[in-house]
């Protein structure tokens, strides 16, 4: 492969709320099965690029764990690897990441020893698929200094969360503004980058002399009009988890069968850590209406368009409608919960309701559930 690549997880993303108070953003849980990081990795896998770095930093434990081995997405060693980078004290820096160009220039070590001539850039808190040679391949027939992954997002879209760009007629980014209280247009950047290897340590090196630190801002945006920064749209399923709202919407786009089938049966497939529990069990009393059930969990209840994660025990005369339960949940008997987010590892009484209205309730319980 032409390209090494360079996964940015270490972001802490307030809007999750509850949802990032154990977990770095890019390590929630998608469709009970996956977490956020793995679409990145496995599409980094699927493009054959072989050396990948994930550059980890808030609530860093539980990813950690999930990368513990790269043989789950095919990184092997004798050919490049998956490295996981933290931020480390050294003789000359002894500060956390201070923004996403920091966390590449305080690893540039590795960029230097790498061999090939281009760098893939990605967040590691979307859902898609993507073959980034073909991305490359643009890159390089537009003769560009930096191209971003683009898509056109429905005018009902919150653009506040999202990166704005207008381009021209060859694709050529003429504006680009982050986070707009008003957008001129409904293009966002997806938070994907195509660097040449040697000018991505031209930029951040100097970006550190200047004293700043975000890839976007004082990197793309600044040289917007030095460099030649092109746009590649995207035109197939893509979302960015950035919300509670947004989150639940992506978990919930996977009852419908046709994002189910292109993400979890059709060819390049979406790689995972796997678990070792036995397949979901379902008792007589259960039953279950359009739901995504992982393995581990025992139903007893009624559960219906929801998203149950691995290892969780549903009640009797349980009802769980339009919500997401997270691993190791405890649903006590004759508990009501539409429209909710049930946090892993919570247990939540019998005989509770709750519902929400507008954006999910994020449920958080720690009764100890052996005393019920």
């Amino acid at each position: 492969m032409r390209a090494i690549g360079i996964i940015l997880a270490g972001g802490n993303h307030n809007s999750l709320k509850e949802l990032t108070n154990k977990r770095a953003a890019s390590a929630v849980p998608i469709a009970g099965h996956y977490r956020a990081i793995d679409f990145a990795l496995s599409n980094m896998s699927n493009s054959h690029i072989q050396k990948v770095a994930v550059l980890t930093q808030y609530n860093a434990r539980s990813l950690n764990e999930h990368l513990n081995s790269s043989k789950w997405w095919n990184f092997g060693r004798k050919h490049g690897g998956l490295y996981v980078f933290t931020p480390t004290i050294t003789k000359e820096n002894s500060d956390w990441y201070r923004g996403t160009a920091d966390a590449i220039y305080q690893n540039r070590s590795w960029l230097r020893k790498a061999h090939e001539p281009y760098v893939i850039l990605c967040s590691g808190d979307a859902v898609y698929k993507m073959d980034y040679n073909d991305v490359l391949d643009y890159h390089i027939e537009k003769g560009a200094d930096i191209t971003v992954v683009c898509k056109d997002m429905p005018e009902n879209t919150d653009f506040e969360q999202y990166g704005v760009v207008k381009m021209d007629a060859d694709n050529r980014i003429v504006e680009f503004e982050e986070k707009p209280l008003l957008a001129s247009t409904n293009t966002v950047s997806c938070g994907i980058y195509v660097f040449r290897r040697r000018q991505l340590l031209e930029l951040i090196e100097r970006c550190e002399e200047d004293g700043r630190s975000d890839l976007v801002s004082d990197i793309i945006i600044r040289y917007l009009r030095v460099r030649k920064v092109v746009g590649y749209k995207m035109e197939n399923y893509w979302s960015s988890v950035h919300s509670v709202d947004a989150y639940y919407k992506t978990n919930m786009d996977f009852l419908d069968s046709g994002i189910r089938n292109y993400f979890c049966r059709e060819y390049p497939h979406i790689y995972t850590k796997l678990v070792d529990a036995p397949p979901a069990k379902f008792n007589p009393e259960a039953t279950v209406r359009n739901s995504l059930i992982a393995s581990g969990s025992i139903i007893n209840g009624i559960v219906e368009n929801s998203i149950i994660c691995q290892q969780v025990y549903i009640g009797s005369r349980c009802r769980i409608k339009n919500s997401i339960i997270l691993g190791d949940a405890y649903i006590g008997d004759d508990t009501y919960i539409e429209n909710c987010i049930v946090e892993s590892r919570s247990t939540v009484p019998g005989g509770e309701s709750y519902k929400s209205e507008g954006t999910p309730k994020i449920i958080v319980k720690k009764e100890e559930r052996y005393k019920l």
